[in-house]
């Protein structure tokens, strides 16, 4: 089943108004985000159309169109992530965008069975902030947003396994899904690693200037 021509025509004419808008949301993020560490960097883009309309054609086990409506059914039309260094700082920056923006969505992802390795990272749907609506063009913008916050390994793994495995018409071998299985838990266990290994220092800084007091 493919999708109206129309919701191609309805989306292209939005599209340089998202691209605007997703600068607008970047510059937004970056200076709330200025007053935290160990952030290693703020993307915000708006969907590519060929993605935007693959997704719009997606359908249900029943044959029928999974987005009746894509220009309110879609919502990551415009979409944001922010990498951090260790798993803490998810936390840290999860409580701190939620001071500034009001979500509609929130979860942790990550794989089902605690024995298996694929996709970490915490998701948000926020209300996209008036701040960065400009005027005459609030019908244009998507009411809500995605936010991704990520490690860099998380967001490493992901990258990779997107281009390797995921949304593309490749069948992978059982022995190519165990090693991005492989590949996942190794980025899983890096992750843990330096998250401790980070928490120590802190921890052993700490009693160093205990003793120098």
């Amino acid at each position: 089943m493919t999708i109206d021509v129309s919701v191609k025509t309805e989306y292209l004419e939005r599209y340089d108004i998202l691209v605007k808008t997703s600068e607008r949301l970047q510059s937004y993020l970056c200076q709330i985000m200025s007053q935290l560490p160990r952030i290693d960097s703020v993307t915000v883009r708006a969907k590519n159309p060929d993605r935007y309309f693959a997704k719009a054609s997606k359908v249900d086990d029943a044959g029928q169109l999974k987005y009746e409506n894509p220009r309110y059914g879609i919502q990551d039309q415009i979409g944001a992530r922010i990498n951090v260094l260790y798993l803490s700082d998810v936390e840290l920056v999860r409580s701190h965008v939620t001071a500034f923006m009001s979500h509609i969505e929130a979860a942790p992802k990550s794989p089902d069975d605690a024995s298996s390795f694929g996709y970490f990272g915490y998701h948000f749907i926020f209300q996209t902030p008036d701040e960065v609506i400009s005027d005459g063009e609030e019908s244009a913008v998507p009411e809500f947003f995605e936010l991704q916050i990520k490690t860099l390994f998380q967001h490493a793994w992901s990258e990779s396994h997107h281009d390797l495995g995921y949304k593309t018409v490749r069948e992978l071998t059982f022995d190519q899904q165990r090693q991005i299985a492989f590949t996942a838990a190794q980025a899983w266990g890096a992750d843990k690693i330096f998250g401790e290994l980070a928490l120590s220092l802190v921890v052993n800084d700490n009693e160093i200037n205990d003793v120098e007091r």
